[in-house]
């Protein structure tokens, strides 16, 4: 009986020395998880940095009619989008897309601002995509002409491309356009559609109206509370797109 008695004591002995070894691997194990998470966490913030870093670039080259360096920032398959013009697919087609902007370099007394606000940018979990939207003022002149009043959204995607992350699709939707002088209450501009000259590699991905039609482009991201999507959103005035249109009411 004593000898069990002491083979009973040195086992739980044993047990207790070895549980907070058990422990510690436990929560080394944790840690390392831990450690993995936050790591992936910090590798998608960063490609979200670059990502945003990558649209701001093309504004600013986009900006000052540098289209060589902008059609260059685009993926091999990349396509861009503006307005009802088309779609141009590959850096070269989109560079000469560009030059119906103008030539290479803002020509003196031309204003060609299109500014970027409001982003939101969402990685994959991959880390090899993202999409981004983005809100676009602009401020458009030249010589001999009134100046020009716009504003319209982004919704664009991005891939990694051999490491470095590259525009995989601009689409850009015009909103509104006015005359700089009269002003939105009195001059609604109407949009460009397909040029003859350069025309689109393909037709426009959708069809539908500027102010003072009222057309939201679908949202690439979900709701961030409810979770839901936001990609069918129905307006007043908006039956160009084939959505059923809905009636405004009195709040």
């Amino acid at each position: 009986m004593r000898i069990q008695t002491t083979t009973l004591k040195l086992c739980g002995a044993a047990l207790l020395a070895l549980a907070p070894l058990a422990g510690s691997a436990a929560h080394a194990a944790t840690d390392q998880e831990r450690l993995t998470a936050y790591k992936h966490r910090v590798e998608l913030l960063e490609d979200q940095d670059a990502v945003e870093n990558l649209q701001a670039t093309f504004g600013y080259y986009f900006d000052k009619g540098l289209w060589d360096q902008a059609a260059a920032l685009f993926s091999k398959t990349g396509s861009f989008e503006y307005e009802q013009r088309g779609v141009y697919i590959g850096p070269a087609h989109i560079q000469r897309a560009m030059l119906l902007f103008g030539p290479q370099g803002l020509a003196p007394g031309h204003l060609n601002n299109h500014m970027m606000l409001q982003n939101v940018t969402i990685v994959a979990d991959d880390g090899m995509s993202a999409t981004g939207r983005w809100q676009g003022p602009i401020m458009l002149g030249e010589p001999g002409q009134n100046g020009e009043w716009a504003v319209g959204i982004y919704e664009n995607s991005y891939v990694k491309e051999g490491g470095v992350w590259k525009i995989a699709k601009l689409h850009f939707y015009l909103t509104a356009k006015t005359d700089y002088d009269k002003g939105w209450a009195k001059s609604l501009l109407p949009m460009a559609g397909e040029s003859a000259l350069y025309p689109p590699d393909k037709p426009p991905t959708e069809v539908y109206r500027s102010l003072p039609g009222a057309y939201v482009p679908p949202f690439s991201f979900v709701h961030p509370v409810t979770g839901k999507p936001l990609t069918d959103l129905p307006m007043a005035g908006d039956d160009v797109t084939g959505r059923a249109a809905v009636e405004l009411k009195d709040k």
